[in-house]
């Protein structure tokens, strides 16, 4: 049986089938990290993850670096930057420290944020600059 919170797992709102790519809770992965559809990380990142597409961070993750994506449901640890270029997420457990920029955040209760956040004007084309 996992061990990842049912909240989590009912806010990602994804089973598993829709994932196009994964690292695992013992990898370790150094650089930078470009992938399409949608990608789950549950393993350390340590230097930049880039995407047009949606990001789905894990109880267990834990990302040093900048997550530059569309889309981002995080359960995980980030410290660093993140810039969405739709939608971010911080479901309970999740612990960021970090500069934020999107044009949507939603906060879970239980979630601890520690930093910036900017959200743009619809339209602004601010964030579009952060997509790839």
């Amino acid at each position: 049986m996992s061990s990842e919170s049912n909240s989590f797992k009912n806010q990602s709102g994804l089973s598993g089938k829709n994932i196009t790519a994964f690292l695992g809770k013992e990898t370790y992965f150094k650089g930078v990290i470009q992938f399409e559809g949608t990608m789950r990380i549950d393993g350390k990142v340590d230097g930049e993850i880039i995407s047009n597409h949606t990001l789905i961070i894990g109880e267990t993750a834990e990302i040093d670096g900048a997550v530059r994506v569309r889309t981002v449901v995080c359960g995980g640890q980030i410290t660093g930057e993140i810039e969405s270029g739709d939608s971010l997420h911080l479901v309970k457990p999740s612990k960021v420290r970090a500069k934020i920029q999107t044009r949507s955040l939603l906060v879970e209760e239980g979630v601890i944020f520690n930093g910036q956040c900017e959200m743009p004007e619809a339209g602004s084309g601010e964030s579009d600059k952060t997509r790839k």
